[in-house]
This record gives C-alpha cells, structure tokens and sequence, in this order.
C-alpha cells in the first residue's frame, strides 16, 4: 500500500509544474503586453542531461531484470530509484526562469494551490493570442517534449513498483 501512496505522490508531482505554470501564465499575461520568448536552447540543455539520465535508468532496469540474487536486485532499485530522483529534478528545473517561459517553481511545486489552478484552460486564451506564431511553436515543441519526458518516468516508476512488490501471485485453478 505504501508504494501505491508513494506512486501517486510521485504522479502528483509530475502535474504539478503544469498546473502552476498555467497560473503563472495567466498572470505574466495580464501584467505585461509582451510575452516572453521561451529559452529553447537552454530547455534542450537540459533535455540532453534529462535523456543521459534515462539511458542510465534503462540499463539498471536490465540490470535488475537479469539479476535473480534478491540482496542484489534491492540494491539496484536504490541505485534506480536515486537516478529517477535525479531526473525529477532535470525535469522540475525545466520550469525554473529562463525555461518553458515560466519564473521558477512556486506553490504547485509544492502541494499550493495557486489562483486558475482548478478553473479550466478558458482563461489561457488571452495569454496563448498574445504569442508570435513563433513562440507558439517554441511553446509547443518544448510541451511536447515534456509530455514525453513525463510519460517515460512513470514508465520507469511502474516498473520500480513492478519490482518492488514482486511478481503477482499465481490465481488457484
């Protein structure tokens, strides 16, 4: 049961970014005519490292999947379990200044809710018609990217949990 809370916290955080960034989005286009031009270069920095982080996740989960000692599966589940962290993190600096066209993490990061986090994507049209067709497509490249980033850490978080807890128990015939 602990490692499903865990999986959900851990889902939980992933969201997160996105919903505070969308609050912040709202409010930079309210406050200033002009929006940002998002910083591609320094998001595809930082995608690099991100990809580095993955390749080395993927070759301890073949690590793990070969190995058949149970002293030594667990401890490369750690070894696994900190290089997620660690690409949690490359991810959440994503949304730091200079990336995704955001200011830094704030209470979404952090379990706050923040103004326009529950109100649906109605109030985002103001601030999307204030972009040049050009950082429309910065912003959609490096969202697209992101989601991608997103989908192959839970990937990686199932089959943490898919360790952990073992094989299911075979069903009586």
């Amino acid at each position: 049961m602990k490692k499903i809370v865990i999986a959900m916290v851990f889902c939980a955080a992933l969201t997160s970014p996105a919903l505070y960034a969308a609050s912040k989005d709202v409010a930079g286009a309210q406050s200033s005519s002009k929006a940002q031009s998002p910083d591609t270069a320094a998001f595809d920095k930082s995608l690099a490292q991100f990809q580095e982080q993955m390749k080395t996740m993927q070759a301890q989960m073949d690590q793990i999947r070969k190995t058949q000692d149970p002293q030594e599966r667990q401890k490369l589940l750690q070894q696994h379990w900190a290089t997620m962290q660690s690409a949690m993190s490359t991810m959440h600096g994503m949304w730091g200044p200079g990336m995704m066209g955001h200011g830094g993490m704030g209470p979404g990061m952090t379990g706050g809710a923040g103004p326009g986090m529950m109100g649906g994507w109605g109030h985002m049209g103001g601030y999307y018609s204030q972009l040049t067709p050009e950082q429309l497509r910065k912003r959609q490249y490096m969202t697209d990217q992101y989601l991608r980033m997103q989908q192959e850490m839970m990937n990686n978080m199932m089959w943490q949990q898919q360790y952990w807890m073992g094989p299911p128990a075979a069903s009586p015939q």
